[in-house]
């Protein structure tokens, strides 16, 4: 393609050579968990499906997913890829800043203007954040309520605000069972995701919704409480032992 030929070979303005980026249109996900059976992908697939007719498009990157079979050392293993929409923006940290002026920070870091001038504009782009963020919110819900499915929220770089001022989900590879009993959680690795993602959901109701009493919320009141809380930390401390130094998260303390 042309655009990438130029980041190969440059191209001259006003006399100097630049080498600008090619953008890619799609990204290639190999989802980490592995299937015993086509039955057992098929149930992922449905999971995977559950997220879609939530977030559609305008919060989740389409993912164009599809099985592979894998041969590796003369055993055939079952593969769930995804062809998926590449989606630019900035990344959301449920954990970090997310007042007035981050937003409009990472509005620049995205290229738009951030003279004086441009300022009512920012403010009016922040407010349409804060407005999509409240959909966004309300759909997550509305998905934990009637499925009992969670996506990862918290996993780093899972979410990606976007130029048009959408919360968009970019990893649809670990998505978790609600349950409101007293029992944490873990998924195959160890890491209590569920517990993660909940929190992750009210931190982004809090920060960009400036929204304080959220233990009356029922899918809240059971993952806030204090005393989980407290052993959910514990659990997560564990699992970033087990995996440093090979990755981190947001979430973790």
């Amino acid at each position: 393609p042309e655009d990438v030929e130029k980041e190969n070979k440059g191209i001259i303005i006003d006399g100097l050579r630049w080498y600008p980026r090619a953008e890619p249109l799609k990204m290639l996900r190999i989802f980490r968990k592995r299937f015993n059976t086509l039955e057992d992908a098929e149930e992922e697939l449905k999971r995977v499906k559950i997220i879609q007719t939530y977030l559609a498009s305008d919060y989740l990157a389409r993912p164009g997913e599809f099985l592979v079979d894998y041969s590796r050392h003369g055993k055939c293993e079952i593969l769930l890829c995804g062809l998926q929409e590449y989606v630019q923006g900035q990344i959301l940290d449920p954990w970090g800043l997310l007042n007035r002026d981050h937003l409009a920070s990472l509005r620049y870091d995205m290229g738009f203007d951030n003279t004086e001038g441009s300022a009512r504009i920012s403010d009016q782009w922040i407010h349409g954040v804060r407005e999509r963020a409240d959909n966004f919110i309300k759909k997550l819900k509305q998905m934990i309520a009637e499925t009992g499915r969670v996506p990862d929220l918290a996993g780093a770089g899972n979410l990606i605000l976007t130029r048009p001022g959408n919360i968009k989900l970019v990893d649809i590879n670990n998505v978790s069972r609600v349950s409101f009993d007293s029992i944490i959680s873990l998924d195959d690795r160890g890491y209590p995701i569920c517990d993660k993602s909940i929190e992750a959901l009210s931190l982004i109701e809090q920060k960009l919704l400036g929204r304080s009493s959220l233990r009356t919320d029922p899918i809240y009141d059971t993952f806030l409480d204090p005393e989980r809380m407290k052993e959910v930390r514990a659990l997560d401390e564990e699992f970033q032992l087990s995996m440093a130094p090979a990755m981190s998260w947001p979430g973790s303390s």
